[in-house]
């Protein structure tokens, strides 16, 4: 253990190195890991000028004192700019707070439609707000298309009473759905920036049946003890970015799940929470697939799990072509993990041979350190192994005394380069076909 931090003194400078490039790079200032990170503050949100309508709150009877209900007005004032054919602003002004309860937003618009949130928008405090409704849903979009949300404004949706009820805080409790804060469903070509989402009640943001999504420069806070108050959901969408973003949450930062495809991930800040994750999937015996996904840049400090992918036992379908690359870890517990025996119930899930096809998944450029012994740890299933993993240049480091090590169960894929802990799976044939292939390439290079 010694020679092994001595000869990885000028790789530990190299990783404070990329660590400072990586932030200051992206305008973040940071103070300490476990601080509240700063994202850079939006432009200007003057007005541009009138030759496109501009509808604010105010012209449709909201209060904007936090205490009177402005659901109304928010509703007119949409419908209104959802009606005009040509591209229309609605303006939430900053100094002011507007109480909202739930809401549904409906599209397709006559044209293009930007919700320029510069103030706050707050939920009831009260759960019993949500009688007789949907308790999954506060702000509701669906089927609407071209819609640019931002203006630097916070959504705040006022989740301690809900986080309090829930039966993950207290078992007693009775299970009940909750709201996620913004959700965006069967909607194209949106751009969502420059915006704080704090104390959702459950999901923060969540994309479902989405196509074309850029999702930037957010702040996504809540209690580290809140519960299912994930930080962006993406369910069955495909073609969705997210990217210099802060997540600091109860549960994942990241979730990604059934039928996405497309998904580029970049310069996230994580931590506290769960990590960044690909699942659940499979469960209740459900079909799923996840591809085509791309982590590249990303901090996590402090946080439940690093990079994740979760399947249940007796689910179907696949995960594949997954890349996790260029990450930094602090005092994260299990940095990389593969779980195909997934639980999150009360009682023991019961064994089943059905498994989600874990295959063709990469991890390369991940350093910073461990807060558990296992830094990697690949929990296959025994009918369907994980295929093709791929390790390169990681460095995993215990974050106090001890040491790291890796797990590996019906695990099959190869490494390169400098892997610590070391790669401890085996190699199928088809690996062993694509070790031949890598090595084919590299000598003709």
């Amino acid at each position: 253990m010694t020679n092994l931090r001595s000869s990885s003194s000028s790789t530990c400078l190299n990783f404070l190195l990329h660590t400072f490039i990586f932030l200051t790079s992206n305008l973040i200032y940071v103070e300490g890991f476990d601080s509240l990170l700063q994202l850079p503050q939006s432009g200007s949100t003057r007005i541009r000028p009138i030759s496109k309508r501009v509808l604010f709150l105010s012209h449709f009877g909201a209060k904007g004192d936090g205490l009177h209900d402005d659901t109304k007005a928010f509703k007119d004032a949409w419908e209104l700019a959802c009606s005009f054919s040509r591209r229309t602003r609605i303006v939430i002004p900053a100094g002011n707070t507007f109480m909202i309860h739930p809401i549904d937003l409906a599209g397709p618009c006559q044209s293009k439609v930007i919700l320029q949130i510069s103030g706050k928008i707050v939920a009831p405090e009260d759960p019993d707000a949500w009688y007789g409704m949907n308790p999954r849903k506060w702000i509701y979009f669906h089927g609407v298309n071209h819609l640019t949300i931002e203006g630097g404004g916070t959504i705040n949706g006022m989740g301690q009473k809900w986080w309090a009820q829930s039966c993950k805080t207290n078992s007693t409790n009775p299970c009940q759905h909750a709201p996620t804060a913004i959700t965006f469903h069967r909607c194209k070509y949106l751009n969502v920036k420059n915006l704080m989402v704090v104390n959702s009640q459950q999901m923060h943001m969540a994309f479902t049946k989405c196509l074309r999504v850029v999702a930037s420069n957010l702040k996504v806070i809540a209690s580290a003890h809140s519960p299912n108050t994930d930080g962006i959901h993406i369910s069955a969408s495909k073609g969705v970015e997210l990217e210099d973003s802060i997540i600091r949450t109860g549960d994942d930062c990241i979730s990604i799940v059934s039928n996405s495809s497309r998904i580029r991930i970049r310069n996230i800040i994580c931590g506290p929470g769960h990590g960044i994750s690909i699942g659940s999937l499979g469960k209740s015996n459900s079909w799923s697939q996840v591809h085509d996904v791309m982590v590249d840049g990303a901090f996590l400090s402090n946080t439940q799990n690093g990079l994740r992918i979760k399947t249940w036992q007796g689910g179907s379908g696949f995960a594949t072509d997954i890349s996790f690359q260029n990450v930094l870890m602090e005092n994260v517990s299990n940095p990389i993990i593969i779980d195909q025996y997934y639980c999150d119930s009360w009682l023991p899930c019961a064994n089943q041979t059905l498994a989600v096809k874990v295959e063709n998944i990469s991890f390369t450029h991940i350093k910073g350190t461990s807060a558990t012994e296992e830094a990697i740890k690949f929990g296959c299933s025994d009918d369907s192994p994980c295929e093709g993993l791929y390790l390169e240049d990681i460095q995993l480091l215990p974050s106090s005394s001890g040491i790291t090590r890796s797990f590996c169960w019906k695990a099959h894929g190869w490494s390169s380069g400098l892997v610590h802990p070391p790669a401890c799976f085996s190699c199928s044939e088809s690996c062993i076909k694509q070790e031949g292939l890598l090595g084919s390439a590299i000598q003709s290079s």
